[in-house]
């Protein structure tokens, strides 16, 4: 695909949901909770990328797009719904455990926020699964119940970067050079590298990689995740080809260049 780059004078994927400054960015620390919360700040940012670019395009969707962008639409969905149900069976009682504290203690902020938006969430996916035919699809419908949970999941999708970032003040937290340090930041490696794809190779894969702005915040993120080259290549193009005529609507071309949202091109 050609990569037209986002005109100023049309909406980009930065809004409505304002993006996630990363921690290491706005501090330069290298604490493994600084460093864990800057990853799952390019998670989130991804998602509110998706989120946001699905809310731009949803009422401008033409009726040969449709089945397209509705692909699109539950991409974002399931990407979601993984993400959150492998941080509460996974992540959260392995940081709590890190920590030394009991789970609720340490998450019990985090699974309230978790419950302001699961209704709306669940309401975006039975709109999308229940349409007798693509040709049903009404953007403005989709908005209005995106516009239903986008405030408390905006806010959650920020204050998780925050909490996570503050782990590093506790008392409890390992020592910097610390075996417990290095175990700690084991558990953020391991959690984030298969926490994505195993969401779905050929569908949730290629969707984060076509929202994971490489520009952002002056291109210090150009070469995250680490991957070879080939390996990023092959996500995209060769996985994600099972379901090419998705990624028009990414907010991102398949190099992680911000491009001009494709239902707003004309």
């Amino acid at each position: 695909m050609t990569t037209t780059p986002p005109s100023p004078a049309k909406p980009w994927a930065y809004q409505p949901c304002k993006l996630v400054p990363t921690p290491q960015y706005l501090t330069n620390k290298t604490d493994i909770f600084t460093t864990g919360a800057t990853h799952m700040a390019h998670i989130h940012n991804a998602i509110l990328r998706g989120y946001n670019s699905i809310y731009l395009q949803a009422p401008h969707v033409k009726e040969e797009d449709k089945a397209a962008f509705v692909g699109y639409a539950l991409t974002w969905y399931r990407f979601v719904k993984s993400h959150h149900d492998d941080e509460e069976a996974e992540l959260f009682p392995k940081v709590a455990e890190v920590l030394g504290g009991k789970e609720e203690e340490v998450w019990g902020a985090t699974h309230k926020e978790h419950q302001t938006f699961l209704q709306g969430l669940a309401k975006y996916e039975k709109y999308l699964l229940n349409l007798s035919a693509p040709s049903e699809f009404d953007g403005t419908e989709l908005r209005t119940i995106m516009e239903s949970f986008q405030q408390p999941f905006e806010h959650h999708f920020h204050s998780e970067i925050t909490h996570i970032s503050s782990f590093a003040s506790l008392p409890s937290a390992p020592t910097s050079g610390s075996s417990e340090e290095a175990a700690a930041a084991s558990v953020f490696k391991a959690w984030g590298k298969k926490t994505v794809t195993k969401a779905g190779t050929t569908d949730v894969v290629p969707f984060f990689l076509m929202n994971l702005d490489t520009t952002y915040e002056e291109g210090r993120w150009t070469n995250w995740p680490p991957m070879p080259a080939p390996v990023r290549w092959g996500l995209v193009n060769v996985a994600g080809a099972w379901n090419w005529g998705w990624w028009k609507f990414a907010s991102c071309d398949s190099a992680g260049r911000p491009r001009e949202l494709y239902a707003l091109e004309k």
